[in-house]
């Protein structure tokens, strides 16, 4: 439990200096998920000072998919879907919703499945400094036409070219934000 809420207050703390430094889009991560990536950085230093460098403890893979559908959650009112929905994450209102997130920088990568969402929110995640942004929020279909289906195992866009969509998306074809960051 002591270590639970020093991780907490320290992922507290990574918030509280966010909250002054805002910009290019970037907004903090929820408290709960700041504890998470506080915790995390807390056993990468553990086993650094054990000369274990080649453990980073990385936040990828199925929890960088969840912390970004936390995040849609939390900054567009994402309704959840069930596990088995494919392709789809979420609703907002009558939209299906697909989610991505990265904690790399790299774009988003893509399964071809046999339901398309209807819109298509991308994450960037930037744990070493508690914060995140949305690199894209618009149509999926948009985003599809690019991965030139089908094919087979996964297909990933590159960073600038998912950016370049984004700009391109009309207003009304966007998801609207619970708060603004």
């Amino acid at each position: 439990m002591r270590l639970a809420s020093k991780a907490f207050m320290n992922g507290a703390m990574i918030v509280e200096q966010i909250e002054s430094s805002e910009q290019g889009g970037w907004f903090e991560l929820p408290r709960v998920i700041g504890a998470l990536v506080a915790a995390q950085k807390a056993v990468r230093a553990h086993y650094n000072n054990c000369g274990n460098e080649r453990l980073t403890f990385t936040l990828d893979g199925n929890l960088v998919g969840d912390i970004g559908e936390a995040l849609a959650i939390e900054e567009f009112g994402l309704e959840c879907t069930t596990r088995n929905s494919t392709g789809v994450d979420g609703m907002a209102g009558k939209r299906k919703v697909q989610v991505k997130a990265t904690g790399t920088g790299r774009g988003p990568a893509f399964r071809h499945t046999k339901t398309d969402a209807d819109q298509l929110l991308f994450f960037q995640i930037d744990f070493e400094n508690c914060r995140a942004r949305v690199v894209y929020n618009g149509p999926e279909k948009a985003v599809r036409v690019f991965l030139n289906a089908p094919w087979v195992g996964q297909k990933t866009l590159s960073m600038s070219k998912i950016e370049a969509l984004d700009r391109s998306v009309c207003d009304h074809d966007r998801l609207c934000r619970r708060k603004m960051p």
